[in-house]
């Protein structure tokens, strides 16, 4: 895709996901669609994909979402770059389908390769499948999402100081920094600090970047790629705004995890134009 295909895609995505949300008035708007730019670029773009689903991943690139609660535009992304048919994002969060709140693998849906929605746990299983790679002489890459208030949690940074321990130069971790979680901004539940000097003093090497600028994420994607295999695991701070797209909806905590009303979602679809690619 070019780079206004892809930002026909994105807009695309997040129409998938406030009209998931609304359908069945639960789920994770917020994070979604904040995320919405960096999982079109990777999926459609950067990485590097094989025909099918297996659950080994050999001889691709591999991505896992830690804070699954952002499961709507994961779910749309899978959808849309042919993991599974489009229409079943009608199914989102019904009984028996495929596509839960949080991403579980006993469904066995394809693109989905953990369980994930236990905050803090991700960092440990991407470090360990980036030394699977190294140990099964894949050359491919590790890639994978975390949140910004998931960061509070303990386990992250002894997977953090394992994978720079171990060299996992095949590794890159994207932190979303939306500064806001459930109960409120980061800064007031539990502050972060420098993530930068966190991740360097770590060993780890660290990248910034816009994550709701498309050609930003493209570029910072590109380089994080261009600088594995030499040592260290790689962190991109990925600065976004929960909500991104839909203006009543952005930059507060208040949309982590409540569905828009039916005038709400009326207003929503406005700002964000019909595309080329249609609604599910």
């Amino acid at each position: 895709m070019n780079i206004e295909q892809l930002k026909e895609m994105a807009t695309q995505v997040r129409r998938d996901i406030v009209r998931m949300v609304h359908k069945v008035q639960s789920g994770h708007p917020g994070g979604s669609l904040g995320c919405t730019e960096f999982l079109t670029a990777l999926y459609m773009k950067v990485m590097e994909r094989k025909e099918g689903f297996d659950m080994n991943g050999m001889g691709e690139d591999v991505f896992f979402l830690s804070n699954g609660h952002i499961s709507p535009v994961f779910y749309s992304i899978l959808a849309r770059s042919g993991y599974f048919p489009v229409s079943e994002l009608g199914t989102f969060r019904h009984i028996n389908s495929r596509l839960q709140g949080h991403p579980a693998t006993h469904e066995h849906l394809p693109g989905v390769r953990i369980a994930s929605g236990s905050l803090g746990q991700g960092m440990s299983v991407a470090a360990g499948a980036a030394m699977a790679k190294k140990l099964n002489n894949d050359s491919h890459l590790v890639y994978s999402l975390h949140g910004d208030g998931e960061l509070q949690e303990g386990q992250n940074w002894e997977a953090i100081m394992f994978a720079a321990h171990h060299k996992a130069d095949n590794l890159i971790a994207t932190i979303d920094l939306n500064g806001q979680q459930i109960d409120g901004p980061t800064d007031k539940v539990m502050g972060l600090g420098s993530l930068r000097q966190k991740f360097e003093a770590f060993g780890w090497l660290v990248m910034e970047m816009d994550g709701n600028n498309m050609e930003e994420v493209l570029r910072v994607l590109a380089q994080a790629k261009a600088a594995t295999g030499q040592g260290r695991p790689i962190c991109i701070l990925m600065y976004t705004v929960m909500g991104k797209g839909i203006s009543f909806m952005e930059g507060t905590h208040e949309w982590h995890g409540i569905a828009p009303s039916d005038k709400q979602l009326e207003e929503a679809l406005a700002q964000l134009p019909v595309t080329s690619l249609g609604d599910y």
